[in-house]
C-alpha cells in the first residue's frame, strides 16, 4: 500500500494524546468511610474491573478512529501494476480538440459536450492537484499556465468551436513546451480527447513521445456520416457583364459515408436569393452544379452559397466575390497603321472604341512610357518593324506575369530582331514571305474556323453553326510553327495562333490590316475576334480565398513600394505580412494565435484598403480539410503508436466507466473513503461505549 501525500503520516503522532491521557490520569481519589465495609468491598471490586475495561475499549477506539483519520487524509492507495502509471505529482496537460468537426453527434449529442464531459469527471482525480494545463485549439496565451482542477473545470465551461485544426504533432509540441520549463525531466502526463480527423491530425509515424512523458489517447469513436462542402466556385466566362445572363459553376464534395439525394442549393447575391439548384451526391462522391444570375450594377458583388446539411454545419456557407464589367486595358502600340497609303485606317482603335468595356491607349511603339504595362490586360502590337532594346525586355515580361499580346505584323517585318523575340515566347521557326524585290506576297483564302474551338464560343449564332461561311482573304508576310490554330489559311498555314507562355498568351496575326494585304479588317469576323482576344486577356476572376492559403496573391493597379495594405472585417483591422512584387500584392494571413486577445479571423468579406480607401473587396472562407469524415478509430492508433509503449488508448470515449478504468489500472485502487467509513465507525463506537457501557 503507497499514500498519495505521506507526509499526512506525521498526524499519526496525535495518536499519543488518548494514551497519555488515559495511562496518566492526575484525579485525586477522595476516600468514603462506612461502619461495614464487607459488602462494598465485593461491589467495587467488580466495578474497577468494568470501568477498566470499558476504559481500554474507549482507548482503543479513540486511536483507531485518529489512525483511520489520519491515514483518509494520506490518502493511502494499492499501486497499479502498470508501472507507468499516472502521477498526480508532475504537470498533467489537458488537450481538448475544439475543431469544427467536432460539431458531430451521437446520439443527437455533440462530440464537444461528449469530450468536455469526460474532462470534466477526469479532473476529479486530480481535486487536490495545481499544476494542470487546458490546451486547445485556440492556443492561446492563456493555455501556457498551469492552475488548479477548478480553474481548468471553468475554462472548459467557456471552450467555444476554432477554425483552426491542429497536427497533433503541433499540439504535442506545444505541450511539451509548458513541461520542458515546469518540470524538466519529471514524469509528466498528457490527455488528448479528439475525434482523431485522419485529414487533420498529421502524419502519425513522424510522431514521437519523450520517454518520460505518458500520453493518454481518448478517441471518440467518431463516425463518418454525410458532410457536404463547397470545394470551389468560378465563373463560367471570364468576365460577368451587367443586365446579361450570367453563369456560375459551384463544385460540391460528399465527405460522408451516405447518399445526398436532392439537395437544394442557393445562390445570394448582395443578400438576395437570385438563383437555385439541387444536387445529388455519392458517399465520397461530387458534383457541379450550374447556378445562373444577372446583376444591374457594375462593381463588386458579394455572393454566398448556402445550402442546409446537418450535423456538420460549419462548412454549410460559402463566401465569395464578384465584380461585374471590370474594363479591359487595351494598350495599342504601333508604328505603321493599316489603311491606304497616306489615308492610315486605325482598324484597332475602331474596334475598342465602340464598347464602353474597353479602355484603350494608343502610343507609338517608340515612344510610350513602359510603367504602363503594369495596367494594361492586352497589348495590340501593330507594324513595328523591329522588336528590340527595352520594348522587347519589357513585353517578354509583361507575358511572362499574366499578360495579353497580340502581334500584327508590319508588311515588311525584320526577322533578324524578331525571330529571338518569337523564339523567347515560344514561337519558332519565324520565315518572312515578302519576296527580296518588295512585291506584296499573293493572297489566300482563310479556311473555315473550328466552331467547336472554345475560342469561337458564341461568335456564331446557333443557327449558322453547320451553314459555310464567306471567309476572307490574306496575304501573309510570315510564317512560323508553334500555338494554337485558331485560323488557317487554305494552304494550311497558320493566319491566327495563340501561344502559352508563362502565365500569358501571344496571338500572331500573319499579315498586317492594311486592305492591300486582305479583307479581314473590314470582314464581320475581325471585330468579334478582336473583342476574344481582349476578353480573354482579362485574367479568371478569383472569386475566394482559403485562410488555410500560406500565399495570397492579389492584383492591384500602380502599386507603391511603401504602400500598406489593411485588411478590414467588421470591427476586425489587421496588417497581414506583405510584399509587392510588379502589380501583384503578396500577403501571409494571420493565423488567430497571432493576433491580439478578443480578435478571430471569420469567413466572410474583407475589405482591402489603402490609405483608408477600399482598393479591392474580397472573400474569404476557412480551409476544407475537417469537412471530411474520416476518423482514426482506437485500433488505427494503437497500431500508430505499437512502438511507443508510454502511449495508452482507450477503445471509446462513451464507456461510462471511463474514469474508473483509468485510475484503476494507472492510478490503482484508491483506499481513502474506506478509512474515512472506518474513522467514523470508529468515533460511534466510542460514544456508544461512553453512553451505553455503563458500570
Amino acid at each position: 500500500m503507497n499514500f498519495l501525500y505521506p507526509s499526512f503520516l506525521f498526524g499519526l503522532l496525535a495518536v499519543s494524546v488518548p494514551i497519555a491521557i488515559h495511562l496518566f490520569n492526575f484525579r485525586r481519589t477522595r476516600r468514603v468511610f462506612f461502619t461495614n465495609v464487607a459488602l462494598l468491598r465485593t461491589v467495587q471490586t467488580e466495578t474497577k474491573s468494568f470501568r477498566r475495561l470499558k476504559h481500554w475499549l474507549i482507548l482503543v477506539a479513540r486511536c483507531l478512529f485518529l489512525i483511520c483519520l489520519v491515514l483518509a487524509f494520506a490518502q493511502p492507495f494499492i499501486p497499479s501494476k502498470n508501472k507507468l502509471g499516472l502521477s498526480r505529482q508532475g504537470v498533467t496537460s489537458l488537450y481538448l480538440d475544439n475543431s469544427y468537426s467536432m460539431q458531430n453527434e451521437r446520439n443527437t449529442k455533440r462530440y464537444l459536450d461528449i469530450a468536455t464531459g469526460r474532462l470534466d469527471e477526469l479532473l476529479t482525480l486530480f481535486r487536490n492537484a495545481t499544476s494542470l494545463q487546458l490546451l486547445t485549439n485556440d492556443f492561446s496565451t492563456a493555455e501556457q499556465q498551469t492552475g488548479s482542477a477548478e480553474s481548468v473545470r471553468d475554462r472548459v465551461t467557456s471552450v467555444r468551436f476554432a477554425h483552426t485544426p491542429r497536427t497533433l504533432e503541433t499540439v504535442y509540441r506545444r505541450q511539451r513546451n509548458l513541461l520542458a520549463s515546469l518540470n524538466p525531466g519529471g514524469r509528466n502526463q498528457l490527455f488528448w480527447f479528439s475525434d482523431f480527423q485522419k485529414s487533420t491530425v498529421g502524419d502519425l509515424s513522424r510522431l514521437t513521445i519523450d520517454t518520460t512523458d505518458r500520453v493518454f489517447i481518448v478517441p471518440l469513436d467518431a463516425q463518418a456520416t454525410k458532410n457536404v462542402y463547397v470545394d470551389s466556385v468560378w465563373l463560367s466566362t471570364p468576365f460577368i457583364r451587367e443586365q446579361q445572363n450570367n453563369s456560375l459553376n459551384v463544385k460540391l464534395n460528399n465527405g460522408g459515408r451516405e447518399n445526398v439525394k436532392n439537395l437544394p442549393v442557393r445562390l445570394y447575391l448582395d443578400d438576395a436569393q437570385t438563383s437555385t439548384a439541387s444536387a445529388t451526391l455519392l458517399p465520397g462522391g461530387s458534383a457541379t452544379v450550374s447556378l445562373n444570375f444577372n446583376v444591374t450594377k457594375k462593381g463588386y458583388h458579394r455572393g454566398r452559397i448556402v445550402f442546409e446539411d446537418f450535423p456538420i454545419t460549419f462548412d454549410n456557407q460559402y463566401f465569395f466575390v464578384i465584380e461585374a464589367s471590370p474594363a479591359v486595358r487595351v494598350l495599342h502600340l504601333f508604328e505603321q497603321k493599316s489603311g491606304a497609303p497616306g489615308r492610315p485606317t486605325d482598324y484597332v482603335d475602331a474596334v475598342y472604341s465602340n464598347d464602353s468595356l474597353f479602355v484603350r491607349r494608343s502610343f507609338n511603339a517608340q515612344n510610350f512610357d513602359v510603367g504602363q504595362l503594369k495596367e494594361t490586360d492586352l497589348v495590340v502590337l501593330e507594324g513595328v518593324t523591329q522588336v528590340n532594346g527595352a520594348l522587347r525586355t519589357e513585353l517578354e515580361r509583361f507575358v511572362q506575369q499574366g499578360g495579353s499580346l497580340t502581334i500584327i505584323p508590319p508588311t515588311n517585318p525584320d526577322m533578324a530582331s524578331y525571330k529571338p523575340f518569337l523564339n523567347t515566347l515560344g514561337v519558332g521557326n519565324a520565315q518572312s514571305t515578302v519576296s527580296a524585290a518588295g512585291a506584296n506576297p499573293s493572297s489566300l483564302p482563310i479556311a473555315d474556323p473550328d466552331r467547336s474551338n472554345p475560342f469561337f464560343r458564341d461568335v456564331f449564332q446557333q443557327s449558322y453553326q453547320s451553314e459555310p461561311l464567306n471567309m476572307p482573304s490574306a496575304a501573309p508576310v510570315w510564317r512560323w510553327s508553334a500555338g494554337e490554330r485558331l485560323l488557317s489559311l487554305r494552304d494550311g498555314n497558320p493566319m491566327l495562333t495563340r501561344s502559352r507562355t508563362g502565365q500569358g498568351s501571344v496571338y500572331i496575326l500573319a499579315n498586317p490590316l492594311a486592305s492591300t494585304y486582305g479583307n479581314l479588317a473590314e470582314h464581320a469576323l475581325f471585330v468579334p475576334v478582336m473583342y476574344k482576344m481582349a476578353a480573354l486577356s482579362i485574367r479568371a476572376q478569383r472569386t475566394a480565398y482559403s485562410f488555410e492559403d500560406n500565399l495570397i496573391t492579389i492584383p492591384v493597379s500602380n502599386p507603391s513600394e511603401r504602400a500598406v495594405y489593411k485588411l478590414k472585417h467588421d470591427k476586425l483591422e489587421i496588417i497581414p505580412v506583405q510584399r509587392t512584387v510588379g502589380n501583384q500584392l503578396l500577403i501571409e494571413m494571420p493565423k488567430s494565435n497571432e493576433l491580439s486577445a478578443g480578435q478571430a479571423v471569420e469567413a466572410g468579406y474583407y475589405e482591402l484598403q489603402l490609405d483608408g480607401k477600399t482598393e479591392r473587396l474580397l472573400a474569404f472562407n476557412h480551409g476544407n480539410k475537417e469537412s471530411v469524415m474520416d476518423f482514426y478509430s482506437a485500433d488505427e492508433l494503437r497500431r500508430a503508436f505499437a512502438n511507443q509503449p508510454n502511449v495508452e488508448v482507450f477503445d471509446s470515449i462513451q464507456d461510462g466507466d471511463f474514469v474508473q478504468v483509468l485510475e484503476q489500472e494507472n492510478l490503482g485502487r484508491s483506499l481513502w473513503k474506506y478509512f474515512l467509513l472506518a474513522a467514523l465507525a470508529f468515533l460511534l463506537i466510542e460514544v456508544g461505549l461512553v453512553r451505553f457501557m455503563k458500570g
